[in-house]
């Protein structure tokens, strides 16, 4: 009988991911892709004593897409919408449509960052022309989602009053339930889904993308580095209630105390693809933070022979996700979900 997960082992050492703790806390070395199977059951196991355990999808509810407003652009069509995370829970989200027919299309869930207005601005309705990213991608010929996090934009929430223990726990789920709906569409290739994001939404693409193998593609934009790489250690300013209490309340808010790390997250997405982008002269999310988690995640990728679906890329700017980035990431996008629903 396996180690129960609601009791998974603790790792001190998160940047040496090719080695695994059986039952009684001996060490094994990971040589093969089923190895590391063992070894990601328990960094999500370990994520979610800090987050809180994912719901259960064994059954969901009706995803009730409902039209709110439409609005007709040059090549694209954009749909403001809700549809239900759970009962009584719609989620506001901008669906952005492709005009004329082209088949089956691939799809991208696009998270925002910490920015009022939510999901109006990767649809395209901010000031900011960097962070236009759904509809950039949408004029690119992907369908595109664009939801609200919890109390951002039209969405007011209290996730905790639901039975959460993090709205970080919340998010997860309610972008596996966008995902829900991408695939539900006529529109869409379900085999063939991306997700996007800066800042918050950076490390929101990469937390979902732990839980939902349906993800295939990733792009996250000054999204995270080493919780040790964060502010020497400290990290408090994870711990508020819009992400996860429990790093203050019992982790005291220190990296060393912490069940899981960015460098395991990383690598809980492997095989499938990632782009990051980290500039030099971000902050608080530092170069060196970043680079310690990709150095550590390679090994992984190198046992399915996906190395060349890790890829990062380090501008010399600030906390943004500049024209000449993206551009690269759109690509990125373009060669692992255009032309290949048969991989």
């Amino acid at each position: 009988m396996g180690r129960d997960l609601s009791h998974p082992p603790f790792y001190a050492n998160k940047l040496d991911l090719l080695v695994y703790l059986d039952d009684a806390g001996r060490a094994h070395p990971i040589t093969t892709a089923r190895d590391w199977q063992k070894r990601r059951r328990h960094i999500l196991a370990n994520m979610q004593l800090v987050m809180g355990p994912l719901p259960d999808r064994s059954k969901l509810c009706p995803l009730d897409l409902r039209v709110l407003e439409e609005a007709q652009e040059a090549g694209i069509v954009r749909r403001k919408i809700t549809f239900e995370a759970e009962e009584g829970d719609p989620v506001p989200a901008y669906l952005l449509l492709p005009r004329g027919s082209a088949g089956k299309r691939p799809a991208v869930l696009c998270l925002h960052q910490t920015i009022g207005i939510g999901k109006g601005e990767p649809a395209g309705l901010g000031d900011n022309p960097n962070l236009r990213y759904a509809l950039e991608l949408a004029e690119r010929g992907y369908v595109t989602l664009a939801p609200d996090y919890p109390n951002f934009g039209d969405y007011k929430l209290n996730v905790y009053k639901r039975g959460y223990l993090s709205a970080t726990m919340k998010g997860i789920w309610n972008h596996m339930r966008a995902v829900d709906l991408l695939q539900s569409l006529p529109e869409v290739d379900g085999r063939r889904i991306g997700c996007i994001g800066h800042s918050l939404g950076g490390h929101n693409t990469v937390f979902v993308g732990a839980f939902d193998v349906r993800i295939r593609a990733m792009v996250s934009s000054c999204g995270f580095n080493s919780f040790l790489g964060y502010e020497g250690g400290n990290i408090i300013g994870w711990s508020h209630p819009g992400y996860m209490p429990r790093i203050a309340s019992v982790y005291t808010a220190r990296a060393e105390r912490m069940p899981f790390d960015f460098p395991e997250i990383v690598a809980a997405l492997a095989p499938r693809a990632l782009f990051v982008n980290a500039p030099l002269r971000d902050a608080p999310f530092t170069v060196a933070g970043v680079r310690d988690c990709l150095r550590a995640a390679r090994p992984v990728y190198r046992l399915f022979g996906a190395e060349r679906r890790l890829v990062a890329v380090y501008p010399d700017t600030g906390h943004c996700f500049p024209p000449e980035i993206r551009r690269k990431a759109y690509a990125f996008l373009d060669r692992e979900l255009r032309g290949a629903s048969d991989r």
